[in-house]
């Protein structure tokens, strides 16, 4: 039976195609509107690393100012670290995997000498890293832990860059200068883009990843420039780069991977000890206040999803409602036209139940082909906030299969709600005043 209501609904579309465009551009405004402002929240708060987002946490300690919390409403402590605390975790080795990072950036010389030295982002961090977040490689690996440990000029390239620097070839085992000095290149990494890129999000949740990645102690070696996020709570004891690493003043990221909550546990309890060594040094003046949040917790602590993008879905599926009501007046002017049938149809023998589904069928029809035009309205919508805000929202301007899918649902039970109330109205005409009518 489905196959023939559909067929009804085909040559009843056909019939009053006005009217039925009508509904159709309705319905596709309203989920237009309403994907497009669905897509980016969902991207935005999507779990960027599914697979252990749970094992994942991010490290904060308090180490600020004694008179002024760090965050006056939640009392939450600093969202980064000091050098000073960074590098004595990550020396502690506490946990089973640990990278302390920071963002720089520097000057690449291309071996090509006909081309352009450019500027590049510079990603410091531990070896650990790439296997904390899953890192693909195209060539070569991770650097060792001896190269953390002694400071080695060893480097990790970006496809783009590799393909920018030396032609997208094998790379590993050459030189290349950067920021002055001499690097060897030890591995590739493949194309890697987490949206929200969680392991930074106070520098940019939705930027792209940092260029070239380094030994984290090079940042003191080479004395290379803070990127990104820098906050002090008092000013540096004295002048010059030195300064400013023995400092008060946070720039500095950590995040250790712990399988089981006894880890997490016993992690807690050794950033506890931690802090109360420090205070016995005379910093940490404020009560103990360390916290370990996992990727999605510390997102939301860092509200990645914007009150705004919140506000801006919920004002389009009011507008989707709006649409919702101008198709119930629509189908209602539609069903009462078609009130000679019905009432035909119910004098030879059909059924309240039958014309339900066959005026269902039809409402559904409608829906779906609203959602696929809202789609390609939702795909333009999304290509004009690309417009307007240029490659920062590129990872969150797109459609995956999942996104259709919820528009396409969307659009189906909509317009069947909508159709409830018209297609109850159509059958419950009376066909014997039909008839008469005639």
């Amino acid at each position: 039976m489905f196959s023939y209501y559909l067929r009804l609904a085909f040559k009843s579309l056909r019939r009053n195609p006005i009217l039925s465009a009508l509904m159709v551009a309705a319905i596709a405004l309203g989920i237009g509107s309403s994907m497009t402002t669905i897509t980016v929240n969902y991207l935005m708060s999507a779990d960027p690393i599914p697979e252990k987002s749970d094992q994942l946490y991010y490290v904060q300690v308090d180490s600020w100012d004694p008179n002024n919390p760090y965050d006056d409403e939640s009392n939450d402590p600093p969202n980064q670290l000091t050098w000073t605390d960074a590098t004595n975790l990550m020396r502690a080795k506490q946990a089973p995997a640990q990278t302390a990072m920071a963002k720089s950036g520097g000057i690449i010389e291309p071996v090509n000498q006909d081309d352009k030295p450019f500027e590049a982002s510079i990603r410091l961090a531990f070896n650990d890293f790439f296997s904390m977040f899953n890192v693909p490689f195209l060539y070569g690996n991770a650097w060792s832990d001896v190269a953390d440990d002694e400071r080695q000029q060893v480097i990790v390239l970006t496809r783009a860059i590799n393909d920018k620097v030396f032609g997208g070839e094998n790379s590993v085992g050459r030189s290349m200068v950067m920021a002055g000095k001499t690097f060897r290149v030890v591995g590739v990494m493949d194309n890697w883009q987490p949206t929200p890129k969680f392991y930074d999000v106070n520098n940019g949740a939705f930027d792209e990843v940092e260029e070239v990645y380094m030994p984290f102690y090079l940042k003191e070696e080479l004395e290379l420039p803070n990127w990104g996020n820098t906050n002090c709570w008092k000013s540096p004891e004295g002048e010059g780069f030195k300064a400013f690493l023995q400092s008060e003043c946070i720039n500095f990221q950590m995040w250790v991977e712990l399988p089981t909550q006894a880890d997490k546990a016993d992690y807690l309890a050794f950033l506890d000890n931690y802090a109360q060594e420090q205070k016995a040094l005379g910093r940490f003046p404020r009560p103990l206040n360390n916290r370990l949040s996992n990727v999605m917790e510390w997102m939301e602590n860092q509200q990645v999803v914007a009150d705004d993008a919140r506000m801006m879905m919920w004002l389009s599926f009011m507008f989707l409602a709006v649409c919702l009501l101008n198709t119930i007046g629509l189908l209602l002017a539609k069903f009462t036209g078609k009130s000679a049938e019905i009432g035909l149809r119910r004098a030879v023998g059909a059924s309240k139940g039958d014309l339900f589904a066959q005026h269902l069928v039809e409402t559904g029809l409608i829906g779906v082909l609203g959602g696929l035009f809202g789609l390609g309205l939702a795909l333009l919508g999304l290509e004009g906030i690309k417009s307007l805000y240029g490659n920062f929202v590129d990872n969150l301007a797109s459609l995956d299969i999942t996104l259709v899918i919820v528009g396409l649902l969307l659009a189906l039970v909509s317009s069947i709600a909508a159709g409830l109330y018209p297609t109850w109205r159509a059958c419950n005409i009376a066909p014997s005043s039909q008839l008469k009518s005639q």
